[in-house]
């Protein structure tokens, strides 16, 4: 089976990051969670995001999320693919040019990248879109056209993935079964 990276960060979305590591670990994958700045054995602070019927969704504090690799040790080159969850974590992890380079290697070598929600924030950062359709939580839409990609709007249920090439991305957490199953057919 597959080795993988997800990256996460403190209020990372729970659902995008807890149940796809579940997922990929029910499969027989090995997932390595990193985050800058912790080291194995450390965790990083979650947040769940709900839609109540609001303007946009509410946010709650999640669970701990265990990081089980230092991130300074990470060689991208050791993995099969790599995960990005969304939540408010992208937001400043895409300001870390070690996550960007990681992102990049994934992109430049082909390898199949998943990215949820607001986790397309990062692949827009790294300037990987370039001509390429992306689907993401509807707020991060601008991101991704100024990143030279095209966005692609979800369903009304926010459970559709969208594959172009090497990379498989999704609107928010009631796609997991479709993100993830197009992932790892990448696989």
């Amino acid at each position: 089976m597959s080795r993988l990276l997800m990256i996460v960060g403190d209020f990372v979305e729970d659902y995008e990051a807890m149940v796809p590591y579940q997922i990929l670990l029910c499969a027989g994958h090995s997932v390595d969670t990193v985050c800058p700045g912790k080291k194995a054995g450390e965790s990083v602070a979650t947040a769940i995001h709900d839609f109540e019927g609001h303007q946009t969704y509410s946010e709650k504090p999640g669970h701990r999320f265990a990081i089980t690799a230092d991130f300074v040790s990470v060689d991208p080159a050791r993995y099969d693919g790599l995960v990005i969850p969304g939540g408010r974590a992208p937001e400043y992890l895409r300001l870390d040019e070690n996550v960007l380079a990681i992102v990049r290697h994934f992109d430049d070598t082909k390898k199949p990248i998943a990215a949820i929600c607001h986790g397309p924030q990062i692949l827009a950062a790294a300037g990987v879109l370039g001509s390429r359709a992306c689907s993401c939580y509807p707020a991060v839409a601008p991101e991704i056209t100024a990143g030279g990609g095209t966005y692609i709007a979800p369903a009304a249920t926010m459970d559709s993935a969208h594959v172009d090439g090497n990379l498989v991305t999704a609107p928010a957490w009631p796609a997991h079964p479709a993100w993830m199953r197009e992932f790892m057919k990448l696989l």
